[in-house]
């Protein structure tokens, strides 16, 4: 068996670019996967889009590997390291970057101005998102008549798992954040098509994929140290038959339209394997 030292060592000097988690590739391994495709609900409608919008781009990792987009396509980014990623990936597949100020948490929005979107009304007949805040209003704006917003979120106790792993406490959350969403969604004119919410679950095969996911995803449990949260570690490490460790990730899929004279139903795509 590995030693533990060795292990957090190179979870703390393994590389990570973009949002691309390829490192954990063999690391880790997916369960049962969550209800709906975002992937596949994208690529149908990417299909036939006039022109599209991937809010919350990464490093363009999604997006890039689309077999099918609008000749009209444009990312946007927050997170500054991430915008030379993105625009290295899609640029040269015609696909504008552009930095943005992003929106704060959706649950935390009330009395920010933050997350307007740099384009003119009506622009794009499909928006997509994932895990990326969105300010709902700015959506329906840059939507044109009849177009399709596709967004799936992280939801409320997601990472409940890793809590108990690491000896912290579980968050006090509501169950779902699903209908705060559609109620942001629906107050700004837009109508859901479909919204469901779901589970899908990830194995971690050592405490090295443990700290090298929450080094990069670091808001995901904001009282996570490794100094506090050694101790834990390293008796899950040593336990007999600990590893895997199975953890449950929470999702939601929202689709809405802007009401007009385009809207059309569309049946999505399958995918070949999910998004985590």
């Amino acid at each position: 068996m590995a030693r533990f030292e060795d292990l957090i060592s190179e979870a703390l000097n393994a590389p990570f670019s973009g949002w691309d988690f390829a490192w954990l590739a063999n690391r880790t391994s997916s369960g049962p996967g969550l209800p709906g495709s975002y992937r596949g609900e994208v690529s149908a409608r990417a299909a036939t889009a006039g022109a599209m919008l991937d809010m919350g781009t990464g490093g363009g990792e999604f997006l890039g590997k689309l077999s099918v987009r609008p000749r009209l396509t444009v990312a946007t980014e927050a997170w500054p390291p991430n915008v030379g990623v993105a625009a290295a990936r899609l640029r040269p597949l015609g696909v504008g970057v552009v930095q943005v100020e992003g929106a704060a948490d959706n649950t935390a929005q009330a009395g920010l101005d933050r997350g307007r979107l740099p384009f003119r009304d009506g622009v794009f007949s499909l928006v997509v998102n994932r895990h990326e805040a969105f300010r709902a209003s700015e959506v329906a704006r840059v939507l044109a008549p009849g177009g399709t917003f596709i967004t799936q979120q992280v939801d409320f106790h997601s990472e409940d798992d890793l809590c108990e792993l690491l000896g912290l406490p579980v968050p006090e959350q509501p169950r779902s954040w699903l209908p705060f969403a559609r109620q942001q969604v629906e107050d700004a004119g837009l109508t859901v098509q479909s919204a469901a919410a779901g589970q899908e679950c990830q194995e971690f095969h050592d405490v090295a994929a443990v700290v090298y996911y929450l080094r990069v995803i670091s808001w995901a449990i904001p009282q996570f140290s490794l100094d506090a949260c050694a101790g834990k570690l390293r008796a899950a490490h040593e336990t007999p038959g600990r590893w895997p460790v199975s953890v449950r990730h929470r999702r939601f899929l929202l689709i809405a339209t802007k009401p007009g004279p385009e809207s059309r139903t569309f049946r999505a795509l399958p995918e070949s394997e999910h998004d985590r």
